[in-house]
């Protein structure tokens, strides 16, 4: 298990935190030692099922599992959703506005299948909802819709310690790709008021949906609003980054695969399709992905080794 537990000095004791990297979102473990209340928020990717699920079995030491909890419903949060409910049975709260598409498992509104990534069928218990309380890991957390990089997305926030955990919708360097933009719907105006949001919290501290936990917001919110800015003012940015994105996250799940293989799968991929036809239809196809390789290869991201590419962390 490669995935380290860590216990940052400035987090209570009741919070733990398993840093993934990028193809599985961190895991939020939280312990209420006087209760035997134990809760996951997020869960990872399908192909780290096994490896979240031994993660959090070790770190419980013969308890429970109680609850589990997803800020959104994106692959990389919510992958280890059946694995987990498998084992323990949790109780699963998901946000509302997914409730129908989960119960159905409506792959039209699920956006597996858009981005070319996998999820386990799963279920769900109860809704949240953007101004509902929590009690987690004894601490009291109230949930804050985010909408912005995901419609539907929520952050978890605990006003004593002032904690955060922020899902995709602040990391310390950005955020997450502004999925609704690529539909031709709003996305950018309301990651504009998360982040309005976040820095009326007055949150300490941030656990992001991926890397570490920070306590710098201030600057990351200002990051995050510069970041925003330059997004907005060219709506291609966006969705030249969402292609490179996509296709690091798939190099990820497979850490090789032959160029022919990769484009196949962009071009079964319908995101992919639908951002070449909304922003790059005078561009043609097999020259994006030519682009993307070479944009990916020269940040060190990815490897070209003759027909092969391979993935690079």
């Amino acid at each position: 298990m490669s995935a380290p537990l860590t216990f940052p000095p400035s987090l209570p004791s009741s919070v733990r935190v398993f840093e993934r990297g990028w193809l599985s979102a961190n895991n939020v473990l939280l312990v209420d030692d006087e209760t035997g209340d134990t809760a996951l928020v997020d869960t990872g990717y399908l192909t780290h099922a096994a490896q979240t699920e031994a993660l959090v079995a070790a770190a419980l030491d013969g308890r429970p599992l109680r609850q589990v909890i997803n800020t959104h419903l994106h692959s990389d949060h919510c992958g280890g959703n059946a694995a987990l409910q498998a084992r323990w049975q949790p109780h699963t709260s998901i946000p509302a506005a997914e409730a129908a598409a989960v119960s159905a498992w409506d792959d039209d509104a699920l956006s597996f299948v858009a981005t070319g990534q996998q999820c386990q069928r799963f279920t769900f218990d109860a809704l949240l909802h953007d101004g509902d309380h929590l009690r987690l890991g004894g601490l009291d957390w109230h949930v804050v819709a985010a909408p912005g990089h995901d419609p539907h997305a929520v952050m978890l926030f605990a006003p004593g310690p002032r904690i955060l955990i922020s899902g995709d919708a602040l990391w310390e360097n950005g955020f997450g790709v502004i999925f609704p933009e690529l539909d031709g719907e709003s996305g950018f105006a309301e990651q504009a008021a998360v982040l309005a949001r976040i820095a009326e919290l007055d949150a300490r501290l941030v656990i992001p949906g991926h890397g570490r936990v920070f306590g710098d917001v201030s600057e990351a919110v200002a990051r995050a609003q510069g970041r925003l800015a330059h997004l907005r003012g060219d709506p291609l940015r966006n969705a030249s980054h969402a292609v490179k994105v996509l296709v690091k996250f798939k190099l990820l799940e497979q850490q090789s695969m032959s160029r022919a293989a990769l484009l196949a799968w962009m071009h079964g991929t319908p995101l992919m399709q639908r951002i070449h036809a909304r922003f790059m239809a005078e561009t043609p196809f097999e020259t994006v992905f030519a682009q993307t390789l070479r944009g990916l290869a020269a940040v060190g991201a990815l490897a070209l080794d003759g027909e092969t590419v391979h993935n690079r962390d």
